[in-house]
């Protein structure tokens, strides 16, 4: 997959915005950037995290009873720091601060639950094409600077839904998005959402990982430039 941005975005769902806020831009110290209006009832909060995107995504309404995705933890290195800080946002969601280098991030990194790693492997290798890269504990894939942490769990979640409280997706930037989500399916993806234009931002779409996690793919104007 050829990236227009080299680093992957992540998103969460909350009800709980004015905690959530304090938390990532205080204790988690990711500066704020600005407020995307997605639709009635729904704004996300983007938080710039060494050139990834934290999307906090705010809605009014209730939020569905839905079991967490297999995105666990957000890891985001700082220079400086010698020793990983864990914490943990008012919804549950965690986050890790560490130094520079920890366990081979250099950027940010996402820890994801898997029920069946050979699958995964599959998936992020031959659908996505990503390169693999070694490690003691699970495997790992390189997407730009964001390493994609994978390790096997048997009570993994499985088909999740994209909404509900806490981390839902994660997002890669491509120049085409159309041509990209083809690829995809032609090579045995599933898609959770055909491609469709959201105003003059983005034309996005949705595909799902072998444990129904959801991926977003984006052609963001203001990376490439155009929506066609």
């Amino acid at each position: 997959m050829e990236l227009a941005k080299p680093g992957v975005d992540i998103g969460l769902c909350t009800n709980n915005l004015d905690p959530m806020l304090h938390f990532w831009q205080h204790d988690a110290g990711l500066r704020f950037d600005h407020v995307l209006a997605i639709r009635r009832g729904q704004k996300q909060h983007r938080h710039d995290a060494l050139g990834s995107v934290v999307k906090i995504n705010h809605y009014v309404e209730q939020l569905p009873a839905a079991p967490p995705s297999g995105y666990r933890e957000l890891i985001v290195t700082r220079r400086g720091r010698t020793e990983p800080e864990r914490l943990t946002d008012p919804d549950g969601n965690r986050v890790s601060l560490v130094p520079f280098g920890h366990e081979g991030i250099s950027q940010i990194g996402i820890r994801l639950a898997v029920r069946n790693l050979d699958a995964h492997c599959a998936f992020y290798t031959q659908v996505l094409g990503l390169p693999e890269e070694e490690r003691g504990i699970g495997v790992a894939f390189r997407a730009g600077e964001t390493l994609i942490i994978l390790e096997e769990q048997s009570d993994a979640p499985l088909n999740s839904g994209r909404l509900g409280a806490g981390w839902r997706y994660i997002t890669f930037q491509v120049f085409k998005v159309d041509e990209v989500h083809a690829r995809i399916l032609a090579a045995g993806g599933h898609e959770g959402l055909a491609p469709t234009t959201l105003g003059t931002t983005a034309r996005i779409s949705m595909i799902l990982d072998p444990d129904g996690n959801w991926i977003e793919l984006s052609q963001r104007a203001s990376i490439v430039g155009t929506l066609t």
